[in-house]
């Protein structure tokens, strides 16, 4: 049975009645499953994840700490299988504050778009404006690549230049300092998990699709065969996140055999989720026990519950 320890004075006024300890066995050191559906994952107020279904694991990276959702340094978020989707904005923001968020980066002012399919990368190339347009494919190893059909450089058409010369813009833009991305040639090369702030991610992406609107990877496991999917406590919910064994810790309590669902308060739209402000979301809601001790909660969506002058 699930298990609840506070500790501290204050908690969840359900869990409190659920007092336990937690075990030294394998099923308490084993890693939090999680699943999620219809879920914007925030890693800041601007980066979100779109993500139509995701299912995987919380692996602790102390093997003598469990995952600890306040703390996002604490655990991987390990997936199997999923459909994540970034739209143009949130990989503009993505790429200007953090993977070329360091002095003298030589990709400045970045702005992603998307035309008839292919993706458009602009910005400033050491002082100097550029674009670039390309066909976004698959690495084997599950990197994006960004095949340039064209690169312009303050409006003028450079590639066949740049072929006449023998320079690459691996020559021009040094990636040693940047998370993420590389250059070969003249294509660039983004590793999807490597590119996110934490809470650190791993996974592999097996195909790669771009709409009108956004890019959607599509992860899967190297074997194909993927882990088989969680039985909710609740059968009618559209937009969730729940977590499954091992222990996980949230605020001032410990939950053993773990057993936590997460339910979005207004399922019409997906399920804006902030990990750094999930605690007003909890406040901002209200939660009921189980009868086998789990723990249901409805969360309203962040953007409902925090001014965004006030988010990070």
């Amino acid at each position: 049975m699930s298990r609840y320890r506070p500790d501290g004075s204050r908690g969840l006024a359900l869990a409190l009645a659920l007092v336990g300890s937690a075990p030294a066995t394998a099923a308490a050191q084993a890693p939090v499953q999680v699943q999620m559906r219809n879920v914007a994952f925030h890693f800041d107020t601007s980066v979100v994840l779109r993500l139509a279904y995701l299912r995987g694991e919380l692996r602790r990276k102390a093997a003598d700490q469990p995952a600890y959702l306040d703390d996002k340094h604490s655990f991987t978020l390990v997936i199997d299988t999923a459909r994540a989707a970034i739209t143009p904005a949130a990989l503009t923001a993505l790429l200007n504050r953090y993977t070329f968020a360091y002095p003298g980066a030589p990709l400045r002012k970045l702005s992603v778009g998307i035309e008839d399919a292919r993706l458009k990368l602009s910005g400033v190339l050491h002082g100097m404006s550029f674009s670039i347009a390309g066909d976004l494919t698959l690495t084997p190893a599950g990197e994006l690549r960004l095949h340039p059909s064209s690169i312009k450089a303050i409006g003028i058409g450079v590639t066949g230049l740049l072929k006449l010369f023998g320079i690459h813009l691996q020559k021009l833009v040094h990636t040693d300092r940047a998370r993420g991305v590389r250059v070969e040639g003249n294509d660039l090369l983004l590793a999807p998990a490597e590119l996110l702030p934490p809470p650190a991610i791993e996974g592999h992406v097996t195909r790669v699709e771009v709409n009108d609107s956004e890019i959607v990877q599509v992860f899967r496991p190297d074997s194909g065969a993927t882990t088989r999917e969680l039985t909710l406590p609740r059968a009618d919910t559209p937009n969730y996140m729940f977590f499954r064994g091992g222990v996980l810790r949230f605020g001032k309590l410990t939950m053993t055999e773990t057993d936590l669902l997460i339910v979005d308060a207004e399922p019409k739209d997906p399920f804006d989720f902030f990990l750094d402000h999930y605690n007003q979301q909890l406040v901002a809601g209200y939660s009921r026990n189980t009868a086998d001790h789990g723990l249901i909660v409805m969360m309203p969506d962040f953007r409902r519950t925090v001014a965004p002058a006030r988010a990070r």
